[in-house]
């Protein structure tokens, strides 16, 4: 029998202080079992919700100790008894939640995703996330047809740029709400149609902004007094997603806004998403994503890498503000 191997992790043993509660760890790893891979892992990004997970205030957590990191891109390195469709060699999505903070994991073959060859490391890395939910909030709450606006806050991030690409790509417009001038040129280089700041009064001319009609989709990130400056862009019968809420703060709709302008406001969760939807419904959505990151249609900005001993390093970058895009692990 084959021994385990050693490997090394991000781990976290409470919750508090970010860059403080993590720590480097040597872990076993065993070889895999039937219908299971071993996975080498490539990169790993570090997401908000990685951050909310360490400092204890994401909507789910998990039981400790735990590896965290929701996404990442791995190689095969050893496919056990029966793995037919996964080859040595192989890049892959390793299945969600099995924590990509580290060197090597096992997994069941049938919950990788295959990655075709020549896609960018990085990019590869933060496919599982950022752009399945900005695919998925255009496709399934709104019947958009090309030329329809659609609204949202927190633009820059890396959601709100996928959103810009994918928009784009299917001949939706996007108004964009970022919170620094600086990004505004950015945007637009990448096909955001028009960028506006948070403190603007845009929302009271949006006729002016979008030569006429207004949006029936809204994106929502932040929460709070944004989130209700996109419900009064939308058009009636309109539709607020929140799937993130950056500014740790509520937002109400008003009782006439429901009525009168009968506006719907809801949620979406990717990981949510991910676990029940089918397993081929999952498996085409990223064969439709693939070809975008490759071709460069889409794409996640970069700030920086870090070797997995800095993590702490990585975690404190990851939290700064003005950064210029996700803090990565490279492992290899």
């Amino acid at each position: 029998m084959a021994k385990p191997r050693t490997c090394r992790v991000v781990c976290i043993h409470e919750f508090g202080d970010p860059a403080s509660v993590v720590r480097v760890e040597a872990r076993e790893v065993r070889p895999p079992g039937a219908g299971e891979v071993l996975i080498e892992m490539l990169a790993a990004p570090i997401n908000p919700a990685d951050i909310n997970i360490l400092e204890g205030r994401y909507g789910k957590l998990p039981d400790l100790p735990a590896v965290p990191g929701n996404e990442g891109v791995g190689v095969v390195a050893e496919c056990g008894a029966g793995v037919e469709d996964l080859a040595s060699g192989r890049w892959v999505k390793p299945p969600a939640g099995v924590g990509c903070w580290r060197e090597a994991l096992v997994a069941k073959a049938e919950d990788c995703i295959p990655l075709p060859e020549g896609m960018d490391t990085e990019q590869a890395a933060m496919i599982s996330v950022n752009p399945p939910t900005a695919w998925r909030m255009l496709e399934d709450f709104v019947d958009l047809k090309p030329g329809d606006w659609v609204v949202q806050n927190a633009a820059n991030s890396g959601v709100g740029r996928c959103v810009i690409s994918i928009a784009r790509h299917r001949g939706l417009k996007t108004l964009n709400v970022v919170r620094r001038a600086d990004v505004r040129d950015e945007l637009k280089a990448m096909g955001a149609d028009a960028v506006v700041l948070e403190d603007e009064p845009f929302f009271k001319d949006v006729a002016a902004i979008t030569g006429g009609p207004r949006p029936r989709l809204g994106l929502n990130a932040v929460g709070g007094e944004s989130a209700g400056r996109l419900l009064r862009c939308l058009a009636s019968g309109g539709t607020l997603v929140t799937y993130g809420g950056m500014s740790k703060q509520g937002f109400t709709v008003g009782a006439a806004q429901m009525i009168f302008a009968d506006l719907r406001v809801r949620g979406f969760w990717v990981s949510r998403w991910v676990k029940e939807a089918p397993r081929q419904v999952v498996r085409d959505l990223f064969a439709k994503i693939a070809p975008l990151v490759c071709d460069g249609t889409l794409r996640v900005a970069v700030d920086s890498t870090f070797p997995i001993e800095r993590a702490a390093d990585a975690i404190r970058r990851a939290s700064e503000g003005g950064r210029g895009g996700k803090v990565l692990f490279r492992f290899r």
